[in-house]
């Protein structure tokens, strides 16, 4: 067509992909779907475009390479001259001129214009998923800038080219988020130290079968677990968090890894607590972060190295905590009387009086062979007698049972890692799965 109303409005380029059409999303619709919705959108058509990176083959030709033959002297659009490679630097359709020497009779094809684009890589985050679907994109990701500047979809030929690229890129960005790390530590004292950050997508609650995400940023710090919607940047930052908890209180779990195409492994890594979780989406590389109350947040990342990273720092900072910490003492009752329960790193289990202070009864990690609880707020321990060997019940009720839990399975592990460090490592479901597929 002669100067098409899309050229003229002077926002469509060469490589926009329609994403949708009068708010229609059609980016799994085929050609005719699509040119069959334009044809009966009406007189007004809005649509939503996106600039897709890859360019066709005939677009990469080099410099003096030859093209595709064609009469130049009939002056034919030729596929170089309609993309933006025009010959001899001709940007008309039109012949070029006449060669003045026997070299200007080879043709020659250069570029007549240049596409840069810039992306920090500096807490910049990855995404292969189409938006608000877990569906993965094809040999493709899209990389994001903490600024908001996006490459786009970068399309590859080959899955392996996608992956490569994915992993070099995502590396970097680790490299620079160690170093940001670095730079904050300096600001803080020894035992605030942030121990691992990054980006990951969050499982939205509420959300129907689509199972929605959002990027949310994590960070392990000091005695604390953060949630945030953008990363902190500075100092002050660090108040503003969506959501903080305490690291003793906190527990890791891995959901899914990918072993095959078809096959994922549910893995169970935690101590006496059942909880159900919807695993029905599609995406790999889950884990959950449970806190107090029952409650519980469930992320995806976007590399099975992401996951082991992940869950190899919530066990060193949870350790670090438990160990600065010391003890963890939570109010209590049984029977009307208002007790106290301590968790100790180096005596074990303490329960005494809160207005006498006397000591009602102590056992140390060892003598804990059971539990159970009501999951609302009762709980029965089970300790063996060192000197009778028979089995004393010890019932409890807690105003937030579930961070008790949680901190009684810090403690425990913390302690066996003290004991056995290599037995932590050797339970690991993400380090051992991954690094061996």
């Amino acid at each position: 067509f002669c100067n098409p109303t899309a050229d003229q409005t002077g926002m469509l380029f060469i490589g926009d992909a329609i994403i949708q059409v009068n708010g229609i999303n059609v980016e799994s619709a085929t050609h005719e779907e699509v040119v069959h919705l334009l044809r009966n959108a009406g007189d007004e058509v809005t649509i939503t475009v996106q600039y897709l990176r890859e360019a066709p083959s005939f677009l990469k030709l080099p410099l003096g390479s030859p093209g595709p033959s064609s009469d130049h002297s009939s002056g034919a659009s030729s596929p170089l001259f309609d993309s933006g490679l025009h010959l001899n630097g001709n940007s008309t359709n039109t012949a070029p001129s006449s060669p003045s020497s026997p070299i200007a009779n080879e043709p020659k094809y250069e570029k007549r214009w240049l596409d840069t684009l810039s992306v920090p890589l500096s807490m910049a985050r990855i995404s292969r998923y189409k938006a608000g679907t877990d569906k993965l994109r094809s040999n493709a990701f899209e990389v994001l800038a903490l600024d908001g500047v996006s490459t786009g979809i970068l399309q590859f030929y080959t899955a392996q080219e996608s992956a490569d690229w994915l992993r070099a890129i995502s590396t970097n960005i680790s490299d620079l988020t160690l170093q940001n790390m670095k730079m904050a530590n300096k600001c803080c004292s020894p035992s605030d130290q942030v121990i691992h950050m990054g980006w990951v997508n969050e499982r939205l609650e509420g959300t129907d079968s689509s199972q929605l995400y959002k990027f949310k940023f994590l960070a392990l710090k000091g005695s604390s677990f953060y949630i945030f919607s953008t990363p902190p940047v500075s100092t002050l930052d660090w108040v503003r968090a969506e959501k903080i908890y305490n690291l003793c209180e906190v527990l890791f779990k891995i959901h899914k890894l990918w072993l095959a195409d078809d096959y994922w492994l549910q893995a169970n890594l935690y101590l006496g607590i059942h909880q159900d979780f919807d695993l029905e989406d599609q995406r790999p590389f889950c884990f959950s972060v449970m806190v107090g109350h029952g409650r519980s947040h469930y992320f995806n990342v976007e590399l099975g190295s992401e996951l082991a990273v992940w869950e190899k720092s919530f066990q060193r900072a949870i350790f670090l905590e438990v160990q600065r910490t010391g003890s963890k003492t939570y109010m209590c009752s049984w029977q009307g009387d208002t007790l106290c329960f301590t968790v100790d790193f180096a005596l074990g289990f303490t329960c005494f009086d809160s207005k006498t202070k006397n000591v009602l009864w102590r056992f140390k990690f060892s003598q804990l062979k059971g539990s159970s609880d009501d999951g609302k707020t009762k709980v029965k321990l089970l300790f063996q007698n060192l000197d009778t060997k028979q089995i004393e019940t010890k019932e409890l009720e807690f105003q937030d049972l579930t961070a008790v839990l949680h901190c009684i399975h810090s403690f425990i592990a913390a302690k066996v890692a003290s004991v056995d460090p290599v037995f932590i490592d050797s339970q690991s479901i993400a380090r051992k799965y991954m690094y061996s597929n």
